[in-house]
């Protein structure tokens, strides 16, 4: 692989404008002898501003193609192809699949600070014990509302349970949507011991009947957007994302806390790219990369140097005091027990 080292004035540039935040240039065009990085991604707005600005950015300077695959899911694609040649050099998915594929040996564990500088400028949450790889944004995981319904004054999760709400409230399929697992062990926490006693768990989730459950945030969205639900559990990316609509809606961060949608970057350990891949990495954590996603997607940034303008600033994750009221789920716990998790939640749901 060709050395990637500094930039000259022209690649300077040329980065610099695909991100808007230098003079216009010639855009780089990969040319077929250049190294191929192959990651996936979201697509949405997500997809849709890396493709036009940091994945253009990020080739210019460092003269190579990125090969994004954005069709959901990864992990099933990583575990059928070769250890010694695996489909992806980086994988972007949520926590609960990166533990999945680091318990198999399909991603490495940790990354490197010495490969990776700007990971000595993250939040602890990015690196603790409860991820895998680093967490490069997070979203919070709380409450959706209408606000024209007569609902307000919500500060608890437990107020999800008020018969007010029986026929509007909505949740998720469990056993398929990573928000529905993690509320899961929430309600252990709010009825129970702790994340872990799923007797509690699941007799939180028995009262939540009746109750409209989806498979994914989108769907959620466009029930609450509709009017069809009332009160949600919902992430707060999924109700900012229509600001400047005039839309109904608000998000709820609970006086309990709110739960981490963290957006992990792992690497694979057959990888041919190793330099490559942790360069990514290191740019994605770059403070103006992810400030212009961040206010694309609104989705938290990782980095502690990053500086939002204020709209963003005021609503999400960008301060040690915000961000300690994160809560991280055990993962690795769950992924254990899924199982028996789905079959206990499918009965529930079923009766």
């Amino acid at each position: 692989m060709k050395a990637l080292g500094p930039l000259s004035r022209r690649r300077f540039l040329t980065a610099s404008a695909s991100l808007g935040i230098g003079t216009i240039a010639a855009p780089y065009v990969a040319r077929a002898d250049d190294p191929t990085l192959r990651i996936t991604g979201w697509g949405g707005k997500w997809g849709d501003i890396m493709k036009a600005e940091i994945g253009p950015a990020f080739e210019s300077e460092f003269k190579c193609k990125l090969q994004i695959d954005s069709a959901f899911p990864y992990l099933p694609k990583l575990q059928a192809s070769s250890r010694s040649a695996p489909i992806y050099d980086v994988m972007h998915t949520n926590s609960n699949e990166q533990w999945a594929a680091a318990e198999m040996g399909l991603v490495e564990p940790k990354i490197d600070p010495k490969l990776v500088p700007n990971l000595a400028d993250v939040y602890p949450y990015a690196i603790s014990d409860k991820i895998v790889g680093v967490s490069i944004f997070t979203s919070a995981i709380g409450l959706g509302m209408r606000t024209d319904k007569g609902y307000n004054g919500v500060t608890s999760w437990k107020e999800l349970w008020d018969a007010k709400y029986n026929g509007v409230r909505g949740g998720y399929v469990i056993p398929v949507n990573s928000l529905g697992q993690a509320f899961l062990m929430m309600c252990g926490t709010l009825f129970g011991k702790g994340q872990t006693d799923l007797d509690a768990a699941y007799m939180a989730l028995e009262k939540l009947k009746p109750i409209k459950i989806v498979d994914f945030t989108g769907a959620m969205e466009k029930m609450l957007l509709s009017g069809e639900v009332g009160m949600c559990v919902i992430h707060d990316s999924g109700i900012y994302r229509y600001d400047g609509q005039n839309q109904p809606t608000d998000f709820v961060s609970p006086s309990e806390g709110v739960l981490s949608l963290e957006q992990v970057l792992t690497i694979t350990p057959g990888s041919k790219m190793k330099e490559l891949a942790n360069a990514y990495v290191n740019y994605m954590l770059r403070p103006e990369v992810q400030k212009r996603l961040a206010e694309t997607v609104w989705y938290s940034p990782a980095n502690k140097k990053v500086k939002l303008d204020a709209k963003y600033d005021a609503k999400l994750l960008t301060t040690p005091e915000k961000v300690s009221k994160l809560i991280q789920v055990d993962w690795k716990w769950y992924n254990e027990r899924k199982d028996e998790i789905d079959q206990r939640v499918n009965r529930i749901f079923r009766a």
